[in-house]
């Protein structure tokens, strides 16, 4: 037993004096990040500042690539088909690993067996959004509208499956809300079918609606969050108002499965580096952000939680994408 002991001791200081040697060596050429949605999104906007630090602060820039289509799902796969190097991340989302396992029959990719978690980044709560004509000005009024109106309200989402179309099924189901699902392909023309009332009502994240709240193009009924929004503090909570949803979207980095531990711990040190500079936690907050950061256990943790949680959801209102 003492051999096999001396034999560990000895193997495991090899292993330790090989890390930091490949960590070193890391990075000597350019990174992709590999976006599964659209460029100019609010993901994006949220990749490129925080990347911007950690490509300066590595010395190699670190290039934002999207890859489209199917939901998030293309850009994902490839992004867990990729050489477990470090030399290819993928910037991961609550569409593509919480909301997409539940919705998805067939999904190209496993969201823990498939990736190793670096770090979260930041997270934003859903706001609950109606166009100006909605004769109402809280989530109560909006509920007794719509039971009076039947059928008069649609709710835009991102797509079919998107996660604020769950999100939105998640507060029909607690509120009785009458109002019918209108889907788009992706965010931007769903505001714009919202400011021109082809649709009544969303959820979406402050970076994009703030400006046209301020502006009284759309009225904001509530947050879904545990607490008041430092940008709206006037406005209520959803849970204040008797409807507890309470959920959001979030942005991470992850890896492909296999990615060696010290290209993951230099990669999770820089970008928690980056969100402890003061320019870019101005730069996030002010795009309705609150910073997340932390270890990887906790990104790992959050989409342990809320993947069943979407699934539910999914099962209980009879969701599918056909």
């Amino acid at each position: 037993q003492m051999k096999k002991l001396a034999i560990g001791i000895v193997l495991a200081a090899t292993a330790l004096l090989a890390f930091p040697a490949t960590a070193q060596k890391y990075p000597d050429r350019p990174v992709r990040v590999i976006n599964p949605f659209p460029t100019g999104g609010s993901g994006d906007t949220v990749a490129r500042i925080v990347f911007e630090k950690v490509g300066a602060s590595m010395g190699v820039p670190f290039i934002i690539e999207s890859r489209t289509g199917g939901g998030g799902s293309i850009g994902t796969e490839y992004a867990a088909k990729a050489a477990p190097d470090g030399y290819t991340l993928s910037w991961g989302t609550s569409s593509t690993f919480a909301v997409n396992p539940g919705i998805q029959k067939i999904l190209p990719y496993d969201p823990v067996r498939d990736f190793t978690p670096i770090s979260m980044v930041v997270s934003a709560p859903w706001m609950l959004l109606v166009h100006p004509s909605v004769p109402a000005n809280s989530l109560t009024e909006l509920i007794a509208f719509s039971k009076a109106n039947p059928g008069k309200l649609n709710y835009g989402s991102y797509g079919n499956g998107a996660s604020n179309h769950l999100a939105f099924e998640l507060l029909r189901s607690v509120s009785g809300l009458d109002a019918q699902h209108i889907p788009y392909r992706g965010g931007n023309p769903m505001l714009t079918a919202l400011l021109g009332n082809e649709v009544q009502i969303t959820l979406d994240l402050p970076a994009t609606v703030i400006q046209y709240v301020k502006a009284g193009k759309l009225k904001l009924l509530g947050i879904a969050s545990g607490k008041r929004s430092q940008f709206m503090p006037d406005a209520p909570t959803l849970t204040e108002q008797g409807y507890k949803v309470e959920s959001g979207s979030w942005f991470a980095v992850l890896a492909p499965a296999g990615t060696p531990a010290p290209i993951v711990a230099v990669l999770n040190s820089e970008i928690n580096k980056a969100l402890a500079l003061p320019e870019v936690r101005n730069r996030l907050a002010a795009l309705g952000n609150d910073i997340v950061g932390g270890p990887p256990s906790v990104l790992a943790e959050t989409m342990a939680r809320e993947a069943p949680m979407w699934g539910k959801v999914v099962r209980e209102r009879n969701l599918k994408l056909d």
